[in-house]
């Protein structure tokens, strides 16, 4: 009977393969996507019938040489992708085409292709949110970073964080390995967690081991056409890290719930009087985000939902960022030195003293760190950015053509249902919108120098347009998280730059020669850590 069973699938599989194969010999004749009435060219390596499919599946990080590639070969041009289980679909260079994407953000959405594949993590989160879902949940989000919540993050909560942080790189100091992108990931877990939902988190807890590998998944149902058949026999870990995930999401809920409950019961005694200090303050504040939440979503999975996408962005996304500067300010030890000048010039602006040992008794960083903004530190500012350009968070996005057809400013007619693929990491290589030294790591192209003889002039920072620097994407989706990733980064940077020196403690011979890459991820996780060894810096 297993024999028998194990044939009956065997056969079922070919069945589909051939039926796949045959589908997508029918489409590339009768939905072939056109520009001003020519076929568009296609991308290197696409083969008859499976077309791009096998390219999809390969190594991630493959693929983005892959995309790379095709913007080097095309430049601006748009060509056509094929993959035998997915709708007809294009893959755009052009920040032309981008900004019109941006701009018609009601015709280009997630779609069911995006949906289908990140329900099971995401359900109905903003990250698959369209029309009046996603605005409530987009107004919730505003409400949580409004400017006094950014105040007390900047302010209160993100120096205790990043205290802990290096009290503990102190404690690591005589030579022992750390792992930068654990440290990192700690700070943004602890503010997302106590800000975002009044409670404790860590960053090696269950939930964040099962949503690291369910976002991995997620990311290979993308790559993968015949996902919906591997998952059913290689798919239970996934399953089980899920499970965990959504748990976690209804114990979010549950804690909030009964936060409110608390409050309320709290409203109906007398009042104590309370000190006005930053713990206080900082607990007045806590939980807003997922109390706002409440406040405007009737169901609690969608609350569930939310919050867990919330947490993901807000977190996982920053911790990465800053595990990839660091990454490269390893290699280039000059960014190190001008970024250690510029905190130098904020002490002598500020009237303190350039202070990098800590007490043994401390409780709090030597110096204050809310000093660090992005107008008094450009430079910093601009090695955050230029990291974010070579390594963007997110490293590629995809919408659906919905609704009526519609045709793109380079004349690409697209069909309702077609599918549009933009990969950051390729277009942020692209030599047509950032010069001839595009692959280089170059702060200074973030910055705009005053002229000679203005000595009114400043540094300042230069921001780029969407359409060429997507990574906050643009218009009425712009990143809601963008003030607090740069809030973060510009304290969190300096900080570690002025107090330590990192030693890269990587590859098979631990010194670090190897180039890191990332792991399978909706995001851009390093794959193994950043392990480094630490040491405090003499001033």
């Amino acid at each position: 009977m297993a024999l028998h069973d194990s044939k009956a699938v065997q056969f079922a599989a070919v069945a589909i393969v051939v039926l796949l194969l045959v589908r997508a010999l029918v489409l590339s004749w009768t939905q072939a996507i056109r520009r001003d009435g020519q076929l568009l060219r296609k991308p290197p390596n696409t083969l008859p019938l499976v077309g791009n499919g096998l390219k999809f599946l390969q190594d991630r990080w493959k693929l983005f040489s892959w995309f790379d590639k095709c913007q080097r070969q095309f430049g601006y041009e748009t060509v056509s992708l094929t993959v035998p289980t997915l709708p007809p679909g294009v893959l755009i260079h052009d920040p032309r085409n981008l900004e019109f994407v941006i701009k018609n953000e009601g015709t280009f959405t997630k779609g069911d292709f995006v949906k289908g594949r990140s329900w099971d993590l995401f359900g109905n989160g903003i990250i698959n949110a369209d029309g009046d879902m996603w605005k409530t949940q987009r107004k919730a989000g505003l409400s949580f970073l409004n400017t006094a919540n950014l105040r007390v993050l900047t302010d209160i909560a993100l120096p205790q964080y990043l205290f802990q942080s290096v009290k503990y790189l102190e404690a690591k100091a005589d030579g022992q390995k750390v792992d930068l992108q654990h440290v990192f990931h700690e700070i943004t877990t602890k503010l997302m967690a106590k800000m975002a939902y009044n409670m404790e988190m860590l960053a090696d807890d269950d939930f964040t081991q099962s949503f690291d590998h369910a976002s991995g998944c997620t990311a290979e149902r993308f790559q993968n056409p015949l996902w919906p058949i591997t998952e059913i026999f290689f798919g239970s870990r996934f399953r089980r890290s899920l499970s965990v995930v959504k748990s976690f999401g209804r114990r979010i809920v549950t804690n909030a719930v009964e936060d409110r409950k608390r409050q309320q019961q709290l409203e109906k005694e007398p009042l104590d009087e309370t000190p006005d200090d930053g713990n206080s303050k900082l607990d007045q504040i806590s939980g807003t985000l997922i109390q706002s939440l409440l406040d405007a979503l009737n169901d609690e999975q969608t609350v569930a939902d939310a919050a867990l996408t919330y947490l993901s962005a807000g977190r996982d996304t920053t911790g990465q960022a800053l595990t990839w500067t660091f990454y490269l300010l390893s290699r280039h030890p000059a960014v190190v030195a001008k970024i250690r000048e510029e905190v130098q010039h904020a002490f002598i602006e500020n009237s303190l003293s350039p202070i990098s040992e800590l007490p043994a008794d401390a409780d709090a960083l030597p110096f204050d760190t809310t000093i660090f903004t992005a107008q008094s530190m450009p430079y910093t500012m601009a090695v955050f950015y230029e990291v974010l350009r070579l390594f963007p968070p997110i490293p590629f996005e995809i919408r659906q053509c919905t609704g009526q057809s519609v045709t793109l400013p380079d004349g690409t007619f697209l069909p309702s249902g077609s599918v549009l693929v933009w990969c950051l990491w390729a277009m942020h290589r692209s030599k047509l919108t950032w010069g001839e030294d595009a692959d280089e790591f170059r702060p200074e192209r973030f910055l705009s120098y005053p002229e000679s003889g203005d000595d009114k002039g400043t540094v300042k920072v230069i921001n780029r347009p969407p359409s060429e620097f997507p990574v906050f994407y643009g218009g009425p989706r712009t990143c809601l998280g963008k003030k607090m990733a740069e809030a973060i980064a510009v304290q969190v940077i300096p900080t570690m730059a002025w107090l330590f020196n990192f030693q890269p403690a990587w590859g098979t011979d631990g010194k670090g020669k190897e180039d890191r890459k990332s792991k399978s991820s909706l995001t851009l996780p390093m794959e193994g850590g950043l392990p480094v060894t630490v040491e405090m810096r003499k001033a």
